[in-house]
């Protein structure tokens, strides 16, 4: 079962090889971060620790930290809480804007005790669940590719985030909590209809054809095309992409893929921020087109060598007329 001590110990080890290497679990105090501080502390026996943050959304929230440092303490394991004063971005929803936060009290913590490894309880029915969010919102296939094991926890940083338990699904996970006699904490915010994910999870729970083994596997098939095409993308870079000038390049398009040109372009367009919607898709049918397009800061020709790309030249300041 992949929810046993050994499968979880290999699966760890394949991510994280350094069998010494101190790591930090992200505890909230339900089933899933729960769970995997056991099999972590069962893995690897004194060179874990736990952060637990505390958003301050609920009343009981600093209670909770504090039930799951009683639990830490109990397994001998060590436990901090992590709290700052935040606010919520209304562009991004409470939750993306609490993930964020708590991801950047997390590295913060990381990087001053130099612990190299973050680890977080994402499982198996949440890449389902994200898979669901991303088709229904028209995601690319990078955005399809759903969660990674290892990743940057934040962009720039030395801190890995690592997930070691995208293959085992929730039911194992609160099995193994049960089994140690520990009460999880129950969030309402995994019932509360305003997120997406809630009607995502509900859909899941009753819908017996859209198995969440499946489509985690799914997700997995697609992070395989996408890893094969950025190595194509790589490799047409190296020879379609030429530096003119610091801050001028041209591309050949010639007889590529649409889905590779959207890539060479976007890396034409760096380090100007990366378009939204369709946004590129219109910027590369005028140049196929043979205009002048822009796109944020860079304005583009197309050529008979190519297309060329430059930042656009500073727009004039509106004078006001009364």
């Amino acid at each position: 079962m992949p929810n046993t001590p050994d499968h979880f110990t290999q699966a760890l080890n394949a991510l994280i090889p350094g069998l010494t290497a101190p790591l930090t679990i992200a505890v909230s105090g339900g089933p899933d971060s729960l769970a995997l501080l056991l099999l972590a502390q069962r893995a690897r026996p004194g060179h874990i620790q736990a952060a637990t943050v505390d958003h301050a959304l609920r009343p009981d929230s600093a209670q909770e930290a504090a039930d799951v440092a009683k639990i830490c303490a109990a397994y001998g394991i060590p436990h901090v809480t992590l709290k700052d004063s935040w606010h919520s971005d209304s562009r991004q929803g409470l939750q993306a804007a609490a993930r964020a936060h708590r991801y950047r009290l997390l590295d913060a913590y990381c990087h001053a005790n130099a612990i190299p490894y973050l680890l977080t309880a994402h499982h198996r029915d949440d890449q389902a669940e994200t898979l669901l969010l991303r088709l229904a919102r028209g995601a690319g296939l990078t955005g399809l590719t759903g969660v990674r094991a290892t990743r940057p926890l934040l962009p720039g940083s030395t801190v890995t985030l690592v997930r070691p338990l995208l293959d085992t699904s929730r039911a194992d996970l609160i099995a193994i909590v049960g089994e140690a006699g520990l009460t999880p904490v129950a969030d309402p915010s995994n019932q509360d209809p305003r997120h997406d994910r809630t009607h995502a999870r509900a859909l899941l729970a009753v819908t017996p054809w859209l198995d969440p083994a499946r489509l985690a596997a799914t997700a997995v098939h697609l992070t395989a095309a996408e890893t094969a095409l950025a190595w194509a993308a790589d490799r047409e870079a190296a020879v379609r992409i030429r530096r003119l000038a610091p801050d001028h390049r041209r591309l050949d398009p010639t007889d590529l893929p649409h889905e590779l040109r959207r890539r060479l372009v976007l890396r034409c367009l760096e380090p100007g921020p990366p378009p939204r919607g369709d946004a590129l898709d219109r910027f590369i049918a005028r140049l196929d087109a043979g205009q002048t397009a822009m796109l944020g800061v860079t304005v583009a020709h197309a050529t008979p060598n190519g297309w060329t790309f430059r930042p656009a030249p500073p727009r004039r300041p509106t004078r006001n007329t009364v």
